[in-house]
């Protein structure tokens, strides 16, 4: 079985990049690059080759270091085909059902519109991971900037419909922002509460609360709990339809 290696990193203000090698193909890609510096660094830390970069979305704390790292290393740029013009760099568009060889692994894409409306997130199968961008995060979701809730919601559906060992990267760390709301709307969910001290643990020692594992997450995101009955009677929602549970949800945290 070959090994896919991932290295997590801190930029910008409260981004991670990551990169991802194959060592025996030789292949490293940034899953976005939020900063030129920050992912040369990076690269220099493990001794890696950048060769492609893996765009999830246009925002440019996503993309402000595509053309810098392009003109240094000669990387190949992936990225969503609904958003082709606004990825600096570009050279291979991508969209649902596509799938591009990174060495021993084929990269799934699935289509996550509603933060963006092309923001797309690479699933791989066999190293059972996937890089979400700005869709979904620990113990939460990304704003919805251009979708709409519906929208979004379906894109959480199909991340929430892969097997349940999947391991999440996502593009920020959120994770007590998010935790502090949790616990306001599912506050006797006890598998909450016990992840949310490990995360207050874990920041108070400067490490990141990425990655998580899905199975973890659609038991205390609330973002992926709609259909949660305890949740829905705090939100006087009994019988509505899924996203408009989420569209709540969201709403609220955009206040909170």
């Amino acid at each position: 079985m070959p090994n896919l290696d991932i290295h997590l990193f801190p930029c910008l203000k409260d981004n991670y990049g990551v990169l991802i090698r194959d060592a025996e193909s030789d292949v490293t890609a940034a899953i976005d690059a939020p900063d030129a510096a920050a992912v040369e660094q990076a690269l220099q830390e493990k001794g890696w080759r950048l060769t492609h970069i893996f765009t999830t979305h246009h925002h440019n704390d996503h993309t402000g270091g595509n053309l810098a790292l392009k003109e240094q290393t000669g990387c190949t740029i992936v990225g969503p085909r609904g958003e082709a013009a606004r990825i600096p760099g570009l050279d291979k568009p991508v969209g649902e059902r596509d799938e591009v060889q990174f060495g021993q692994f084929a990269v799934q894409v699935l289509e996550t519109p509603g933060h963006t409306l092309g923001h797309i997130s690479y699933y791989i199968p066999r190293a059972s991971v996937v890089f979400v961008g700005d869709t979904l995060f620990t113990l939460g979701c990304g704003r919805v900037f251009e979708g709409s809730y519906e929208m979004m919601w379906d894109s959480l559906k199909k991340l929430a419909r892969l097997p349940a060992k999947t391991m999440i990267y996502c593009g920020h760390e959120y994770t007590l922002s998010n935790a502090k709301f949790a616990l306001i709307v599912d506050p006797d969910n006890v598998a909450l509460k016990r992840r949310v001290a490990e995360f207050e643990v874990l920041r108070a020692q400067g490490e990141p609360t990425v990655p998580t594992q899905l199975s973890a997450e659609l038991d205390t995101n609330p973002f992926l709990r709609a259909h949660s009955a305890a949740i829905r009677e705090r939100l006087k929602l009994g019988a509505a339809a899924d996203w408009k549970v989420f569209a709540e949800l969201r709403e609220r945290k955009n206040k909170a």
